[in-house]
């Protein structure tokens, strides 16, 4: 069977593995997602038409447009929701195929779409849960560096049209997230060594005629909004936490990052054996980088090799220009996914919270080509001695092997990982049951309720400290707070749950008290002053 439909067949492996892990509720929703899911059904219904994530200044709302069409058709719900991201992964193979197979060989390129195919928890998650620019931004990568490659190698057609493009996803980038500029970045440089005398006549226009129009959110934003809430604002207090010590975020970055960012660990916890990629990902950048920096300085014009400048021949060779394109190309791989390692390693979150923030890590999977090619070129080198051909081989053999059972980790724990949404259901159930149709509770427990139950249970946020929380949606809060009848929900057994019910004793107002899986419901006879004001 030829690569390209071997490719296929294993692209369609993991489109069908990942319809079956949405349809089965894996991975699971949470507060995050179905703020998207509320912007996308206030989109349907012409309430409003935010650019942003509600609550927040930065990350666009373009998977909640994305969904909006199918929650017209099917009525809101986390599967209309995610059922345009897994036709964004769908799309992320198929580039991904392309531009390896341009960069590299066809059946290396097929390889990598049969280890793209797997998916561990940390994977799924960032491919399927509409939660904010994760499911987007590695198509947007990958088509960005597919577009320069393309167009320095004189193939399309219509180059105004794909300068066009370029200049369209360059912007939405801006709007969208700026985790993936990295990748714009570099795609850019490679687009003007490439195609650069393109850029003065109809090139440069229909790029930046594309640009123009994907820059249009972001610059109305801009245009509009107080100086505090301006993009560059945004993120700048984004990146204002105290990073930690440089040892924890080496270690929660790279050593542990790497493995949980990029799928070779089960849902929550990497083991010390797993760490192994932590230390072989940078190496193996390292030596991808000098590969690709080599075979363009053989290719370095004959002029500089001589130390005589000459004009520039108009008529250049062909085979020589195709290596170059094809070499930068590879640079380009490796100089994104080395500043997105650096950025995301000097960042806070990578010592505070390593297995959460390793999502920052999701845009190295454009790079998986350029990861792995150093261990697939040596492996089939028979220059080589044979003791380096086996060690390259038992290196692919290890990314394979940590990639599938990752894999199989994910689709083990699925009855533990789906309770959370059965829990939530049961919680709607009691609540129904007692009345309630306003609450307060933890933010991570409140958008998923008011999302599931289409606003029909509104819901504000309280802190462990009784204190009203972050509400990304005031018109919530300001509900519950006219309610006459108020409950109080609390995961079981956590501080907010006490505090909770020390507070409650402590006014002698008769409380009804209900506990169902995983959750205690408080409900007060009368006001009881909460949240603190």
């Amino acid at each position: 069977m030829p690569p390209a439909r071997t490719a296929l067949v294993l692209g369609a492996a993991g489109v069908a593995y990942r319809l079956a892990a949405l349809l089965a509720g894996l991975p699971p929703t949470n507060s995050d997602e179905a703020v998207t899911g509320l912007v996308a059904t206030h989109i349907v219904q012409g309430r409003e038409f935010p650019l942003f994530f509600y609550g927040q200044h930065y990350m666009g709302a373009l998977e909640a447009y994305l969904a909006a069409p199918l929650f017209a058709v099917a009525g809101p719900g986390v599967v209309a929701l995610r059922l345009p991201n897994l036709a964004l992964y769908a799309l992320f193979l198929v580039l991904v195929w392309q531009l390896t197979r341009r960069l590299y060989h066809p059946w290396f390129a097929t390889a990598v779409v049969g280890l793209l195919a797997l998916g561990s928890d940390r994977i799924l998650k960032n491919q399927l849960i509409a939660g904010g620019g994760y499911p987007e931004m590695n198509p947007a990568g990958a088509l960005l560096v597919l577009l320069a490659v393309l167009l320095g190698l004189g193939v399309v057609r219509r180059r105004a049209s794909a300068f066009a493009a370029f200049g369209l996803v360059a912007g939405l980038t801006l709007w969208d997230d700026w985790l993936v500029l990295p990748y714009v970045a570099a795609a850019g440089a490679l687009l003007l060594a490439g195609a650069g005398r393109d850029l003065a006549g109809r090139g440069g226009a229909a790029l930046a005629a594309g640009l123009a129009v994907g820059l249009l959110p972001i610059v109305a934003h801009n245009l509009t909004a107080a100086p505090e809430h301006r993009s560059l604002a945004a993120y700048r207090q984004l990146g204002g936490g105290t990073p930690g010590d440089w040892v924890e975020r080496l270690h929660g970055g790279v050593l542990f990052g790497l493995p949980m960012g990029t799928g070779f660990c089960p849902p929550g916890r990497c083991a010390g054996w797993q760490l192994w990629w932590g230390v072989a990902a940078p190496l193996l950048l390292a030596v991808a980088g000098l590969l690709a920096l080599r075979a363009l300085w053989v290719l370095r014009p004959a002029s500089l090799r001589r130390g005589v400048p000459r004009p520039a021949s108009p008529r250049r060779d062909d085979g020589v220009h195709t290596e170059r394109i094809r070499q930068g190309g590879r640079l380009a791989l490796v100089g994104a996914a080395a500043v997105s390692l650096a950025a995301y390693a000097g960042s806070a979150a990578a010592g505070d919270t390593p297995v959460e923030s390793s999502r920052y890590l999701s845009c190295l999977l454009v790079s998986l080509p350029a990861l792995l090619w150093p261990l697939w070129a040596a492996a089939g080198d028979h220059l080589l001695p044979a003791a380096a051909r086996l060690a390259a081989r038992a290196g692919l053999a290890a990314v394979a092997g940590s990639a599938v059972l990752a894999t199989g980790a994910l689709v083990a724990d699925a009855d533990a990982l789906t309770r959370a949404d059965e829990r939530r259901r049961d919680l709607v159930v009691a609540l129904d049951r007692l009345g309630v149709r306003d609450f307060y509770a933890d933010y991570w427990t409140c958008y998923p309720v008011v999302f599931a139950t289409r606003e029909r249970l509104a819901c504000g946020v309280i802190r462990d400290d009784l204190r009203a929380g972050w509400d990304r949606y005031p018109a919530y809060p300001a509900r519950v707070a006219r309610a006459d009848r108020v409950a109080y929900v609390s995961p079981t057994g956590t501080a907010l749950s006490r505090a909770v019910a020390d507070r409650l004793a402590a006014t002698g107002i008769p409380v009804t008290r209900t506990t169902v899986p995983g959750y205690d419901i408080h409900l007060p006879a009368a006001p009881v002053g909460l949240p603190l004001r």
